[in-house]
């Protein structure tokens, strides 16, 4: 929820319809979409369109921007196109994602800023420039909004954050800023305008990147609520534990949700993103038939989980540029001709990045193994850093002093063991020395995806060219060979079976890894290469893409056949979607159902329904007693408590009601009113089974922290509601398979649901409830006028199904009123819902008014 001391955030969040000025910048659509969908036919399963259209969102776009000297910041809009020189930025992920997916296949227009700052005397002119030239949206953000987002937010709490580092002192991370969080709401809001002047909600899809724009979601849901959106995280997720001690957690969150599909590079940051909905949110997720889901408020978000590739074609072509050539030939003369063997490094200069500890690792080899001495060569290329701040100059600073230690200890003359490049390589000598290297070494202490082992499997690919620079047999591809070391805590790690994987901390371990590196057997070296060059080929930037959308087509496959309504304030809005024949039940209806009819028979279930989630103190309150009283005065009525409880904890719970009728351990003991027996509803039951399950569900128990044995006179409840949700969870399955298992011969039923695993005997369910009150109400002659069942869970559903089923049968009169009824917006074969026990309790409470106006006490 928003801070109250934040209100204007409401103000930002409020999805006011924009204005479409600027010329009205609508994109026409022309270009034909493979891979995606058409939504003209509901009913038929829906197929590839031309008229789709991906509308990529992230901070930058693919766009370089460099100003003409000639040209004066202040001239005039009629000039500014001749001021700037605009180009693709061949190494943006986001345009290599556009080739992957085909040019000729799919139309693409992108949103985001430019790296250069645009005077507002331009912004015109050039907006209109880059649109029409490169299907660009520029988003233009004032420097200080820029620098309070980006620099602020972005980098110096998101991303430390999600790099596992706690704000622990204001030199850390930073302490959390309402401002900096105000301005990145801001420029989040800011992005939903401009894509609001391209997008044509019906039709396009719409796919954001990474953290930088983490609350657009909810702004484009608010705007239109069945909107096509997906949004992939290109850094690391933390932990729960980590992560609940952002103080917007639950906002970012609920914004990520209001997505349709969101993707992650691993498991883990996606397990880390569950358990913290889980955990902060009250979620549960399933894996149905390989997709992992998670209901929210009636719709279904899609879990994603598949790392991003290299564009292949580029890398490739790069290798066979003849500056590429040279400079392989330049590094083997460095390198090469003096018996050296070079190992690699390609960082950016980053906290994260763990150079020094790469560099103290190198220092570990060469005082451990002295023989390596004079051969080898750790060449660390340091790219500029992303960032700012006291954190990125003192790690410059220690970097520079490492490298000038271990070069004065280890150094000869002619020879330095570490050479450090700190200044911007083009990508081609980047690829030279990829091509040289004999072991790459990704040693990052936390890291996203990371790229650069891709890179190097398939410049150690190489081309007919380079293999004869570097003297090798033509037409040998299976002497192709290559070496990696990666940290544990990469994205790329767990796609690279073949690489020797490190703790980058623990320095003589990275030391070890990179002496085994270089004593691997050429065959096992050449092997490892061929798996992890498959693997990379075949995965490369356009697999990724095309599977992405594909999941995002079926994502929001469902949106033309749900009722879709906003509910919730600011950025705790989300979108409430229910299939058509599932509706909301209304008071007024209700009521004036009740008020035409004169035979009525109410079955409500009692805990969650009657009584709120979580409380306590589970007996019921007064005026659920004066209310149910109420109710049972009037003659008309038949009314039933159906529960899981047990008979005698009914008893004593509705002890004031004399007229009601109880249902207990889900409809096995049924009592008519208090004056009458107990009777069982099926057959005795033999319970010895009993000795058999209660000890197994003692050993859950006692390793289980929060769980609890409920022993009924015929079942057995194992409940975990106040265990940790995980943990729990997990308990609780392996119970069921356990219980499943040693209870195969029993005529018993083993059934898990909310919190809580159950065995009680087989045929017991509440249905028999229902069908128990139909027949009397068949026996009497006096068929129902009006039936209401409220229950809410897994349960409740067989008595739903019941009353539903039974509507053509002679216990139901012609044309009568029926409400099945559950709590909460869920999938359910009843066909009303109500939010919250609040809710029915007022529900209750206004049928009662009326039993009471028409009958006397």
């Amino acid at each position: 929820m928003v801070s109250r001391s934040y209100s204007n955030l409401l103000e930002l969040a409020s999805g006011d319809s924009p204005t479409f000025g600027r010329m009205n910048r609508q994109i026409p659509r022309i270009m034909a979409v493979a891979g995606i969908m058409s939504n003209i036919d509901n009913d038929s399963k829906e197929t590839l369109s031309p008229k789709d259209r991906i509308i990529i969102v992230a901070n930058e776009l693919p766009i370089r921007a460099q100003r003409k000297l000639e040209t004066n910041i202040g001239t005039s809009s009629s000039s500014t196109s001749k001021g700037w020189n605009f180009s693709w930025d061949e190494n943006s992920l986001l345009l290599q994602l556009k080739d992957g997916l085909g040019d000729e296949a799919i139309e693409v227009i992108y949103v985001g800023c430019l790296k250069e700052e645009i005077h507002p005397n331009e912004q015109e002119e050039v907006y209109q420039l880059l649109l029409e030239n490169f299907k660009c949206v520029p988003t233009f953000l004032p420097l200080d909004l820029y620098t309070r987002y980006y620099h602020g937010f972005c980098k110096q709490q998101l991303w430390p954050l999600f790099h596992y580092m706690l704000p622990l002192s204001p030199d850390l991370g930073g302490r959390f800023d309402r401002s900096l969080w105000q301005a990145y709401v801001s420029v989040n809001k800011i992005f939903a305008d401009r894509i609001m002047e391209v997008i044509n909600p019906e039709d396009d899809f719409v796919w954001i990147h990474d953290y930088h724009l983490m609350v657009l979601p909810t702004f484009l849901r608010k705007r239109f609520n069945r909107v096509k959106l997906g949004f992939f995280l290109h850094s690391p997720f933390p932990s729960s534990e980590i992560y609940k001690t952002l103080p917007i957690r639950e906002e970012l969150l609920r914004a990520l949700l209001n997505s349709d599909l969101i993707g992650f590079h691993t498991f883990d940051y996606a397990r880390h993103f569950l358990s913290c909905c889980s955990r902060m949110l009250g979620l549960t997720y399933e894996s149905k038939r390989g997709y992992i889901g998670l209901e929210y408020y009636g719709r279904t978000v899609s879990i994603k989980i598949l790392p991003v590739g290299i564009h292949m074609g580029q890398v490739q072509s790069v290798l066979s540029l003849p500056e590429t050539e040279r400079k392989v030939a330049e590094l083997i003369e460095l390198y090469g001709r003096k018996g050296r063997t070079m190992l690699l490094g390609v960082d950016d200069m980053d906290i994260f990045k763990g150079i020094t500890l790469k560099l103290l690792a190198m220092e570990q080899l060469l005082m451990q193994h002295p023989e390596w001495q004079g051969k080898v060569v750790l060449v660390q290329i340091a790219n500029p850093a992303r960032g700012k701040g006291k954190d990125v100059k003192e790690m410059q600073a220690e970097t520079y002093s490492t490298v000038k230690r271990i070069n004065e200890t280890f150094g000869r003359p002619r020879y330095d063991p570490i050479v450090l490049i700190d200044a911007p390589l083009k990508f081609y000598e980047r690829v030279a020395y990829y091509v040289v290297a004999e072991c790459c070494l990704v040693t990052a202490v936390r890291d996203g995806m990371n790229l650069i082992p891709y890179e190097y499997i398939v410049s150690r690919q190489g081309n007919e060219k380079l293999d004869k620079i570097l003297k090798l047999e033509p037409n040998h591809h299976n002497h192709k060979k290559s070496m990696l070391v990666v940290s544990e805590f990469i994205g790329c790690s767990p796609s690279l079976s073949g690489a020797i994987r490190v703790n980058p901390w623990n320095v003589d371990a990275v030391a070890d890894a990179m002496d085994s590196a270089l004593e691997v057997a050429e065959p096992e070296k050449q092997l490892r290469h061929e798996k992890h060059y498959k693997y990379v080929s075949t995965h490369d930037v356009g697999y990724w893409a095309r599977s992405f959308l594909q999941d995002l087509e079926r994502s929001c496959g469902e949106h033309g056949r749900r009722r879709c309504w906003g509910i919730g304030f600011g950025l705790s809005f989300r979108v409430v979607a229910l299939d058509q024949s599932f509706r909301k039940l209304s008071m007024e209806h209700i009521v004036s159902a009740y008020k035409r009819t004169k035979t009525r028979a109410i079955l409500l279930d009692y805990d969650d329904t009657l009584m709120p989630q979580g409380s306590i103190d589970k007996r019921p309150s007064s005026k659920s007693i004066d209310i149910l009283n109420t109710l049972c005065r009037d003659k008309g009525n038949l009314v039933f408590i159906v529960s899981a409880k047990s008979r005698e904890t009914l008893s004593d719970w509705f002890s004031p009601c004399e007229k009601l009728g109880i249902a207990a351990e889900h409809g096995y003991f049924l009592r008519l009113r208090k004056a009458v027996e107990w009777e069982d509803c099926v057959a005795a039951a033999d319970c010895s089974w009993k000795q058999i399950a209660e000890p197994v569900m003692e050993l859950y128990t006692e390793t289980t922290d929060g769980s609890t044995i409920e022993d009924k006179e015929t079942a057995l409840v194992w409940s975990y509601e106040d265990a940790d949700p995980d943990f729990g969870s997990c308990q609780a399955k392996e119970l069921l398979d356990h219980l499943e298992s040693v209870l195969a011969n029993e005529p018993v039923t083993v059934k898990r649901g909310q919190n809580y695993v159950e065995v009680k005997p087989q045929g017991v369910s509440k249905g028999l409830i229902a069908r128990r009150m139909l027949s009397m109400m068949q026996e009497r002659g006096t068929p129902l006028e009006f039936v209401l069942c409220i229950g809410d869970d897994r349960s409740d559903e067989d008595m739903f199904e019941v009353i539903c089923s039974s509507t053509e049968g002679p216990s139901i009169a012609p044309r009568a009123e029926v409400f099945a009824c559950t709590v909460g917006q869920k999938p359910s074969k009843a066909k009303y819902y109500l939010d919250d026990t609040t809710e029915i309790v007022r529900l209750m409470h206004g049928l009662a008014s009326v039993s009471d106006q028409i009958t006397p006490v």
